[in-house]
């Protein structure tokens, strides 16, 4: 199994390697301003996802869960991503300590782990990404996107699309 797509804008990855690969496949479809609210439980591969996308938009650079850092900024690519990780934070005013509201929204892409927990706070415009384990197969994935907005549902498409072209061409 390798990556593969259950329905429109349901994916499966079989490894951290195929959940990094959805991500290659995401970063040409962002533009400045999209923001991805990545979904699921501790070790389910969000920090996975976001290397694929960082190394889609064409940078090199380590990636790593900013658990402790709130947020990284990978800006050697396309265009600025900034990544924050949000599982640290218990109230909404602590969100304008990280930065986030001076880049969501407006520059680069903006993927935010745990952002769930604070979407009245953030932004209305989004897409969901919940990754969740499949039951018996301890490195499978599902992935569903879950737009919000009508520039969420064109990315939703987009990236459907470049799954699609993908699976088709293995």
């Amino acid at each position: 199994m390798a990556l593969t797509r259950a329905s429109k804008g349901v994916y499966g990855t079989s490894s951290a390697k195929d959940t990094e690969r959805l991500g290659e496949l995401i970063a040409p479809c962002l533009e400045e301003g999209d923001v991805l609210v990545l979904t699921g439980g501790l070790g389910v591969g969000k920090t996975h996802l976001t290397k694929g996308v960082a190394r889609g938009l064409g940078d090199g650079h380590l990636v790593t869960s900013p658990t402790f850092a709130l947020m990284a900024v990978h800006d050697g690519g396309r265009i600025p991503l900034f990544h924050f990780d949000l599982y640290r934070l218990q109230h909404a005013f602590e969100l304008e300590d990280t930065g986030i509201y001076d880049v969501l929204g407006y520059e680069g892409a903006c993927l935010l782990e745990w952002g769930e927990q604070f979407q009245d706070e953030l932004t209305d415009e989004y897409l969901g990404v919940v990754i969740s384990r499949v039951a018996d197969k301890p490195d499978a994935r599902r992935v569903e996107l879950s737009p919000h907005g009508e520039r969420a549902e064109e990315l939703a498409a987009a990236i459907d699309a470049a799954v699609c072209a993908s699976v088709a061409g293995e």
